[in-house]
């Protein structure tokens, strides 16, 4: 499906463009952790898509046992992420105000 193509690419280049962002990035510690949950909710977003995605391509058993560990992987790292991300951005906050 095309259209899942491109949303894998989407979620791959947000995962480089905040992971990028997070090692350029020398400010204070919150500030950093924040923009590192967001860099895990891209990355969480494109294995899940990316198992998704596979279960289009082939029918075999083994391929969706491979599909499904992608999934929960990836919903267990865009609730990790989206956790960290509202623990963080008050955080963050502040102390941008500083």
């Amino acid at each position: 499906m095309p259209v899942l193509v491109i949303l894998i690419t989407i979620s791959l280049s947000f995962y480089l463009y905040y992971k990028v962002k997070y090692v350029r990035c020398k400010r204070r510690p919150a500030e950093r952790k924040w923009i590192s949950s967001k860099s895990s909710i891209a990355l969480g977003i494109f294995v899940a898509l990316f198992g998704i995605n596979q279960l289009f391509l082939n029918g075999d058993a083994i391929t969706y046992i491979v599909a499904g560990i992608f999934i929960l992987l990836g919903s267990f790292s865009i609730f990790g992420g989206i956790k960290s991300y509202k623990y963080y951005l008050p955080l963050a906050a502040q102390e941008a105000k500083e």
